[in-house]
């Protein structure tokens, strides 16, 4: 079977029909079992098309989150919403390793993400700064999902941010006393269990929650399996006018990783291919370049890899009225972070040993910081401003671990390596980060809204070298002023119009791996550290938003004009490991039109529908070596011109179901565009039933779920390797396939 055949697409007058007839609107909803009916109506006030918004923002709250298979990352949940790509290679979206998100062509490291205000990072798997959303919070305790695809709010506590922001809110505890028990067993020997308990209101007038959730799933393919366990916390005092909250997170993360795969190796060996565990005979019979049935390289398998993430992340927020127009707001925290990420080299043997050894490379984060904001009313203006300052310790490094037997494994790929014979580098990096904003939203006439301002971002990143190769160092970003402006206008009750435009950066960042000035060698760093510039783009957006009874939706469009793209330029193999060379590679250019339209078609029915297109582009060729790679004019890689949603979902009476469907256009994962997947068409299925009131029980939901309905094979994930400048023959091993269609049921109770 062959994945570069194109799939075919609509025709491009089908298409702009679908466009002009799509939508924005969120499905209906079943009853939310993970909050109390008084939590649940505090959120269901959430404007789902971001109404008075000057941006395109959208959100999902916490009902509409319920109806995923428990465990789903709420990254896949938003994945209907117009301008976004998100792939996975697992079916919840959680396999950390594959998740990607594109939105109107930017990439995951160049978005931004919170927690309730907390920034956490921004998300790529050898995460710097920050913490997968994922390890966060647990799915069930989500309250809601916002996502502005342009630009996001001044005040948004991140320095990736040059394309849209994700602000994940935490659900608040109940009211009312309760204990939610949640199981869940599906495809794989998944299964996933959760507990949590309310207190209620406590004659202190504190409200709050405990949680414990376990999960563990055998992989969809080969060896292995994926686990998490992870408490949450989170307690609501009022004191006085004031109130208080806080927030605890504990995750401890394992995940058996799946190979990369390439194009050429899909053909030969097929989509169910993976890595040799736990045939430790054949592993070792491979580094000595023994092959056996259809493998014929040593990169086709190796013994194992894995991801290991352990996390503890907590704030504090105090919400104070200081006179009747002025309110404060400020949110200190904390985030330590442990990783390491396992694999199986058969480049490095053991000394007297294997002809393989365990490389790792390791992670240690300790963030502290601080957001602050101060609103003032004033009638016809708001006047908004405020500070973030964060101080990031971060410790990475690059360690060698022995297989002394041929014989057997003697190490876990699920457990910390201790005890390495030889460590290749280790780096300390300490960022400082300091970003103030000013803000007016002036309510200029009674159906006409500005708003206007502006942030300045200061980043300092230090580099000291512990072991290897000197990186020592220090690169600075500094934007004093990065303007904001955008309007509302009403025509009428049932229409209003919007517009922005933003100018955002993406500060330079403090890390061995990745588009880092220190992901270069010493003499490379010393070469670029007074030319390279920060990546930076200028947004503009125009909508309009509309809301009938019946209908509800939004049609935008974009230009984006994004400079400065750093490229880093992987010097060998990357799975070697070796050093990039990082370059300033030119600009590239963004247009796009997108829409939503949710139809309330009975009592019972809606119907959900979102279509967008993108055209990202470079805007010039650049240098890689000594070779001129002519990219001016091609496409961005990994980000489809077209996507399309719809989803059907009914409720009537107890019974509930969901049937949506989604077109992701073809993929380019080669610069000159040499290399790329179909397109592909992805059925998801959902059907329950909801019962209340049931004496000691208050709420029981019995969910079934399928994934991948029609068992479409397909590729998820690219990139996972490394984006290339050209892949002729199809063996860059950058893609992997998409999991197989996969069955869940869940009961969901509340006492």
């Amino acid at each position: 079977m062959t994945y570069r055949t194109k799939t075919t697409m609509p025709s491009q007058r089908h298409a702009v029909s679908l466009l002009s007839a799509a939508f924005l609107g969120l499905s209906g909803t079943l009853p939310a079992v993970a909050l109390g009916a008084d939590d649940e109506a505090k959120i269901q006030e959430i404007a789902v098309f971001g109404k008075g918004e000057t941006r395109q923002v959208q959100s999902l709250n916490a009902s509409q989150l319920a109806q995923f298979p428990a465990g789903t990352s709420p990254l896949k949940a938003i994945e209907k919403l117009p301008g976004v790509n998100f792939q996975s290679a697992d079916p919840y979206g959680a396999y950390e390793w594959s998740t990607r998100i594109v939105v109107r062509g930017f990439n995951q490291n160049q978005l931004g993400f919170t927690l309730d205000g907390v920034p956490l990072g921004d998300m790529s798997y050898a995460n710097h700064n920050g913490l997968h959303i994922s390890r966060a919070v647990m799915s069930e305790n989500m309250g809601r999902v916002s996502l502005s695809q342009g630009a996001g709010a001044l005040g948004t506590a991140s320095t990736s941010n040059l394309g849209g922001t994700l602000a994940f809110t935490t659900a608040d505890p109940s009211d009312s006393f309760g204990v939610m028990l949640n199981g869940t067993a599906g495809s794989d020997d998944a299964r996933r269990g959760f507990a949590r308990i309310d207190s209620g209101t406590l004659p202190t007038g504190t409200r709050l929650y405990v949680s414990y959730g376990n999960q563990d799933t055998e992989k969809w393919k080969g060896f292995g399996d994926q686990e998490q366990e992870y408490v949450n916390v989170k307690v609501v005092q009022p004191l006085g006018a004031a109130t208080l909250s806080g927030y605890y997170s504990n995750s401890d993360r394992v995940e058996i990783d799946y190979q990369d795969m390439s194009l050429e190796m899909i053909d030969r060996l097929g989509r169910n291919w993976d890595n040799f565990g736990p045939d430790y005979a054949r592993a070792i019979a491979s580094a000595q370049g023994i092959f056996s049935g259809k493998q014929t390289q040593i990169t086709d398998a190796y013994l194992n890899a894995s991801g290991l993430r352990k996390d503890d992340l907590g704030y504090l927020t105090l919400e104070l009225p200081l006179q009747d127009k002025l309110q404060w707001k400020t949110t200190v925290y904390r985030h330590t972070n442990d990783g390491q990420g396992l694999w199986a080299t058969p480049f490095v043997p053991t000394p007297d040993g294997a002809p393989l050894s365990i490389r790792t490379t390791e992670y240690n984060i300790d963030r502290n910081g601080v957001v602050s904001a101060l609103t003032f009313d004033l009638g016809r203006h708001s006047i908004d401003t405020g500070i973030w300052y964060e101080d990031n310790a971060f410790n990475q490094a690059r360690r060698f671990y022995g297989e002394p037997s041929l014989e057997q494994a003697t190490r876990s790929f699920k457990e910390f390596q201790r005890d390495p014979f030889f460590t290749q580098w280790e780096y300390a990096f300490n960022t400082d980060t300091v970003q103030i904003h000013l803000q007016d939203n002036w309510q200029v006439l009674e159906n006409l809204k500005l708003q206007f301002g502006f942030k300045s971002v200061i980043v300092d990143a230090k580099a000291n070298t512990i072991a290897g190769p000197n990186k020592t160092g220090k690169i600075e970003t500094n934007e004093e002023f990065l303007p904001q402006i955008g309007f509302v206008y009403n025509l009428g009750d049932q229409h209003e119009l919007f517009g922005s435009a933003a100018r955002n950066v993406r500060a330079l960042i403090g890390s061995a791996t990745g588009t880092s000035p220190f992901s270069a060698t010493q003499e490379g760093f010393e070469a670029i550290r007074d030319t390279i510039k920060p990546e930076k783009s200028t947004s503009l957006e125009l909508g309009w938003r509309f809301h009938t009874d019946a209908l509800e939706g939004v049609v935008s469009a974009y230009y984006v004009d994004f400079k400065n793209r750093l490229l880093a330029i992987q010097q060998g193999s990357a799975i070697i490991g070796n050093f990039n060379a990082l370059a300033n590679v030119g600009n590239v250019e963004s247009i796009g039109l997108e829409t939503g339209l949710n139809w309330q078609l009975s009592d019972w029915l809606t119907w959900y529908n979102s279509a967008s297109f993108n055209r990202s582009t470079y805007g010039d060729d650049f240098v890689s070596g000594t070779e001129l790679v002519a990219t001016k004019g091609k496409t961005v890689v990994d980000s489809p011109k077209w996507l399309f949603n719809s989803e059907l979902a009914i409720e009537s009476g107890a019974a509930f179901a969901k049937l949506h469907y989604k077109y992701t256009d073809e993929r380019y994962y080669t610069f000159l565009n040499q290399g790329s997947v179909s397109g592909f068409s992805m059925v998801n299925l959902s059907l329950g039933y909801h019962l209340a009131n049931m004496g000691f029980m208050k709420e029981l939901t019995a969910q079934f779920d399928v994934t991948n309905l029609l068992d479409k094979k397909y590729i998820s994930t690219v990139g996972n390797g490394g984006f290339i400048n050209s892949d002729p023959d199809g063996t860059a091993q950058t893609v992997l396939p998409g999991a197989a269609r996969a069955l869940f049921f869940s009961l969901k109770s509340l006492f």
